[in-house]
């Protein structure tokens, strides 16, 4: 049998200090020996399909598949399955919302990205793309360090203005709205974009010395958040260099892996140092891997089971 998990059902059984640690596990643990595959594949349209496989990770007795598609001008954007497998008989034990899925594990690891990468007395952030990312990445954010003022920017304002009245109200902190990036950072110790930008929405005059930039739009060709000029003097993290020059970050600009300060995973075991002076910008911009998919997928799976969450079905009926 296998166990259908909806955005309701993962929303219900999820939380971010579980998942935060899941993902913690998951950078501490050494890189698997299989390699890791993330295609993308332009359709006849405004969309992209999508695939991340294998998710794993040492210890957990599962692999994942992940199938997306990317359609920006619908709400939600990206919709999918994210199937999570048994390791020894491939048997599927779980389907889930992939949506759900990849903003959680997004936002979560890119959470734990910022806070390791921030100067620790940075507590004033701006979000510009107030989405389901951005979402994910101030809830875990907030369970890592106070967070005391936030300032919001997007394209759709009364979006803004619900995100940052709903932080705001959450947080306890003063909450406003920006008429445009270049307002929204100004002053903030931490900035999160998190958009479909095709063109680079900050350059390096925008961003104040010492900011702290988490850039999770650029996780395709032809997407770009950050200029070139902005990332040749920061101190860049990535999840997978190879990936931030060849679908990421690092390719939008023109720039190449010497660019890359290391890895997160890198950052987390500690065989590279983070930020190296005060008043440096750094940057961390991934583009997401399949073990992360797995590290949320299994905690919610074993949630599920324990709760009695889903609906079981049976596909070889």
């Amino acid at each position: 049998m296998t166990l259908l998990l909806n955005r309701s059902d993962l929303e219900s059984l999820l939380e971010p200090a579980g998942c935060l640690d899941a993902l913690r596990r998951g950078f501490a643990a050494p890189p698997g020996e299989t390699p890791a595959h993330r295609t993308i594949a332009p359709l006849p349209g405004p969309g992209t399909a999508t695939a991340l496989l294998p998710g794993l990770v040492a210890g957990v007795p599962a692999y994942t598949v992940k199938v997306n598609a990317k359609f920006p001008g619908n709400r939600p954007a990206l919709r999918g399955v994210v199937c999570l497998h048994d390791l020894e008989t491939g048997g599927l034990l779980a389907q889930l919302d992939s949506a759900t899925v990849t903003a959680w594990r997004t936002g979560l690891a890119a959470a734990l990205g910022t806070h390791a990468l921030a100067r620790p007395r940075a507590d004033t952030v701006a979000v510009v793309g107030a989405g389901a990312q951005a979402e994910l990445v101030l809830r875990g954010l907030a369970e890592l360090r106070p967070v005391r003022a936030l300032t919001v920017c997007d394209l759709d304002a009364g979006r803004a203005a619900a995100f940052a009245g709903r932080h705001g109200d959450r947080l306890g902190v003063p909450a406003s709205v920006a008429p445009d990036p270049r307002a929204a950072v100004r002053g903030a110790g931490i900035v999160v974009t998190a958009t479909w930008a095709r063109r680079p929405l900050l350059h390096a005059a925008d961003v104040a010395p010492g900011t702290h930039v988490t850039s999770l739009g650029a996780d395709e060709p032809g997407k770009a958040e950050l200029g070139a000029d902005l990332l040749k003097d920061a101190r860049v993290v990535v999840d997978d260099v190879a990936l931030a020059v060849e679908t990421g970050v690092l390719g939008a600009a023109g720039l190449d892996g010497r660019h890359a300060a290391g890895t997160l995973r890198d950052l987390l075991r500690g065989e590279v140092p983070g930020r190296m002076r005060d008043g440096e910008v750094s940057v961390y911009a991934p583009v997401g891997l399949p073990w992360q998919d797995l590290a949320l997928s299994w905690a919610a799976y074993e949630a599920a089971r324990a709760a009695g969450v889903g609906r079981e079905f049976d596909f070889l009926a």
